[in-house]
């Protein structure tokens, strides 16, 4: 594989990212069979692993670790997150809200149990999951910078931030002489391409890092999603129903798009996922997409996309189904913040 320079970190890594959310209960369950899927890949020449301490409360973590033990930790660039609550099921409520965000508190907590769970002294990229509208990003930035000077973690980033938020977090490291966030992991896809206008040119700016997650666009690109045939029968599907539920205008626009995109590959001579994942690679400011195999089938497809290069014939066409720098549902953008959700923030209040 061509190894590509993580941002401007000297760190450099495989143009696919192994992506470890569907390892432990989220998906498969067995640690064995997902260890073998990481080994593969490892195999393969992929060097580069994501994962996060919310995958399956901390499961996932564990499997990586387990595969990693016994010599082939040295020769991967390894990547985690913080943000998400850790003592309640995803997508429920209630919890201690100190163990979740992006507080000093936390992160220093939470580092710790990283480490624990994936054996080793040290993570290359520890990044924020998410931007937390109660922290400071000076708060969060001055305790990972602290984690970086005592050697615990490499480098960090952030995931799913707006613009704005990634400009901000690099003001406030040269005017407090902090370290930087040297990557952005945020959502993309042939369906979901509004970072175009706006994160993509400002992480180049800044010669960030960009690695992309869902460029299957949570397995709408997957080439099991097509008119007539209802929700795929996934684990992903089965937790989220309303992510495949074509009744909502934005569902009904991506499978109009996929109809579109599955013909363009078909005529182009490579898979629908092929097609998917070579077009988030091909962006001049992406560094590598992160893959998110849960089976051994799962990552057999999607290797071969490092080898594809769309033509510009094909990459104008694709701009036609579906236009630069727009996302066709709303849901798909991984993040809202307060402003949007909580309507009493838009409305100026009267007496």
């Amino acid at each position: 594989m061509e190894y590509r320079n993580l941002g401007h970190t000297g760190m450099f890594v495989s143009p696919l990212c192994l992506g470890a959310m569907m390892f432990g209960k989220w998906g498969e369950p067995d640690h064995d069979a997902s260890i073998a899927v990481i080994h593969r890949a490892l195999d393969e020449g992929i060097n580069f692993i994501d994962t996060a301490d919310i995958y399956s409360r901390g499961e996932s973590e564990t499997i990586v670790g387990k595969a990693l033990a016994g010599g082939r930790r040295d020769d991967v660039i390894l990547a985690t997150k913080f943000h998400g609550p850790m003592d309640v099921e995803m997508g429920q409520s209630g919890g201690d809200p100190n163990h979740r965000g992006n507080s000093r508190r936390w992160i220093i907590k939470e580092v710790e149990n990283s480490l624990k769970r994936l054996q080793t002294d040290w993570i290359d990229l520890y990044q924020v999951h998410r931007p937390d509208t109660g922290t400071d990003d000076e708060e969060t930035i001055a305790a990972l910078t602290d984690l970086q000077r005592q050697g615990k973690i490499r480098a960090f980033g952030s995931s799913t931030f707006p613009a704005h938020r990634i400009v901000e977090g690099q003001w406030i490291a040269e005017r407090r002489g902090l370290g930087r966030f040297v990557t952005e992991q945020p959502p993309y896809s042939l369906l979901t391409r509004s970072i175009e206008a706006d994160v993509l040119p400002v992480a180049e700016k800044y010669h960030m890092g960009v690695i992309p997650w869902s460029p299957l666009a949570g397995g709408w690109l997957s080439g099991k999603v097509r008119k007539g045939e209802g929700a795929p029968d996934t684990n992903r599907a089965k937790m989220r129903p309303d992510m495949f539920d074509t009744s909502k205008p934005g569902n009904a626009r991506k499978l109009d798009a996929v109809e579109d995109l599955a013909l363009l590959a078909e005529e182009s001579g490579v898979s629908l996922i092929h097609l998917a994942i070579a077009f988030v690679m091909q962006h001049p400011g992406v560094t590598a997409p992160i893959i998110g195999p849960r089976t051994m089938e799962h990552l057999d497809s999607q290797l071969g996309a490092a080898d594809v290069s769309l033509s510009s014939d094909v990459l104008d066409r694709i701009d036609e189904i579906v236009p630069p720098g727009v996302n066709l549902s709303h849901d798909d953008a991984g993040y809202q913040p307060d402003a949007l959700q909580d309507p009493f923030l838009r409305r100026r209040r009267t007496s």
